[in-house]
């Protein structure tokens, strides 16, 4: 419990918690009037909270299993690929497919300028600055084209318009390319989902996902809850013709989404 490296490490979920309550009294107000949070406006030791939380279970099983279940996406990373991770916070999951991947590039984008300044120190530290960048772009708007590989790692449900990000991924990917939409654990009704696990995360919900997107355009407030029927139809309605689970852990759903 005290390796970062463990699964099993549990520091971050205390430290998110604790600095997402501290925005509590201002997020009563914003309930009463539907305007949202933006993630932005949270404590900061939120940032690093999250980070903690984590990137445990992506060291665990993001190189090991995850990119394993897609379809050809690894072996197109061996070679060389090119790949952007969007709303890389402070760019755990950048870092951890850089390292693995040593022949591929890496961007990693987010809208939070004081995220991407934290996660190019992170580049520096993993010793891969010289094959991933991070820069500040948002999920409609994010530069480049022809990615091989594009990647959300448990935020397409706190965008405003997770539909208009799809449309954008896939304006952006190859013909051939790949997304690979990491989401909470979640079944579609909510009584199945009235568990520890699913009690959790309904309250990081209520305190963060749905916050953020309500303070979004279109603020469909998908939470983090949303279940893979609702993904699903996000992700067709973006323009992807190919949508399936491509594999699970207690925590988190994996999603592969082609054009």
């Amino acid at each position: 419990m005290a390796d970062e490296s463990s699964p099993a490490y549990l520091p971050g979920a205390f430290l998110l918690a604790v600095s997402a309550i501290r925005a509590v009294p201002q997020l009563t107000e914003k309930f009463r009037t539907g305007e949202g949070f933006g993630w932005h406006e949270h404590d900061a030791g939120l940032f690093r909270g999250t980070e903690m939380f984590f990137r445990p279970g992506y060291a665990a099983n993001l190189i090991s299993s995850w990119i394993p279940a897609l379809d050809g996406v690894e072996e197109k990373l061996k070679a060389g690929a090119k790949v952007a991770d969007i709303g890389c916070g402070l760019g755990a999951s950048t870092v951890l497919m850089a390292q693995a991947y040593p022949n591929s590039t890496f961007t990693g984008f987010d809208y939070h300028d004081k995220s991407i300044e934290m996660a190019r120190r992170r580049a520096e530290e993993g010793k891969v600055s010289e094959r991933v960048s991070f820069e500040v772009g948002k999920a409609k708007d994010f530069p480049g084209t022809d990615y091989d590989f594009v990647t959300y790692f448990d935020c397409l449900h706190d965008m405003g318009d997770p539909v208009g990000a799809a449309a954008h991924v896939k304006e952006s990917l190859a013909s051939d390319g790949t997304w690979m939409i990491v989401e909470p654990f979640a079944h579609d009704r909510v009584e199945d989902n009235l568990n520890p696990i699913g009690r959790a995360f309904y309250s990081a919900s209520t305190l963060l996902c749905t916050p953020a997107s309500l303070s979004q355009e279109v603020g469909l407030a998908l939470g983090a809850q949303a279940g893979e029927r609702r993904m699903r139809d996000v992700i067709t309605k973006g323009g992807f013709s190919h949508f399936r689970r491509a594999t699970e852990t207690p925590f988190n759903l994996v999603y592969e989404a082609k054009p």
